[in-house]
């Protein structure tokens, strides 16, 4: 209610600048004789007028991703200033990127054991609880070194290493999944391979 509020009211300023922007550069046409102040008053003032209007195009279209982004928080869960979105179809590890960036995300990188915990919790209760996820983290181009999706090392690993001492794959494995039959540990996985996938949106 507030939110559509708003928005008619930066509707209304919008088009009340838009007109006394149109009634100045119209009052401009020309006497014959031109006083130099008045002239450059006005362009200053037309100069202000456009820098408002510049301002309250970007507030609109933050708030619009803003209301998009609460959108896409309501479908799925907040952690820690993230949003997380599941998507149950499984695609292999490029494609599951290619469709979180076009969301205006990235595939979900837990920073934190309580970030990873509560990952693994949502996608028992979203996807399944015998299903893998892609995280946002691989070794792509240096086998060996983990990365995340900007290209930065990891601040938290939670790799299986009871069992199968993860990462095991070598050059043939170079995408990390979160598995829900061992209770959130990471493991690495063939890139080709089709996985579920959960985005993450930054809120913070």
């Amino acid at each position: 209610m507030i939110f559509h509020f708003i928005m008619d009211l930066k509707g209304v300023c919008l088009v009340f600048c838009l007109l006394l922007l149109a009634h100045d550069t119209h009052q401009q046409s020309p006497p014959k004789k031109r006083n130099g102040k008045r002239d450059s008053a006005n362009n200053a003032a037309i100069e202000e007028l456009k820098k408002q209007i510049n301002d309250i195009v970007q507030e609109l279209n933050l708030m619009k991703e803003q209301q998009a982004l609460q959108t896409v928080c309501l479908r799925g869960i907040k952690i820690l200033g993230k949003c997380f979105l599941a998507d149950p179809a499984r695609k292999n590890f490029h494609t599951a990127s290619d469709d979180c960036i076009a969301k205006g995300g990235s595939l979900g990188t837990p920073l934190t054991a309580d970030e990873n915990d509560q990952l693994y919790d949502y996608v028992r209760q979203s996807i399944g609880p015998e299903e893998h996820i892609w995280l946002g983290v691989n070794d792509i181009v240096t086998d060996g070194q983990w990365l995340d999706q900007s290209g930065s090392g990891l601040r938290f690993k939670n790799w299986e290493t009871e069992i199968t001492l993860q990462p095991d794959g070598g050059r043939g494995q170079n995408c990390a999944i979160l598995s829900t039959t061992a209770k959130g540990k990471w493991f690495d996985e063939n890139c080709r391979a089709e996985k579920a996938s959960v985005c993450e949106f930054n809120i913070v």
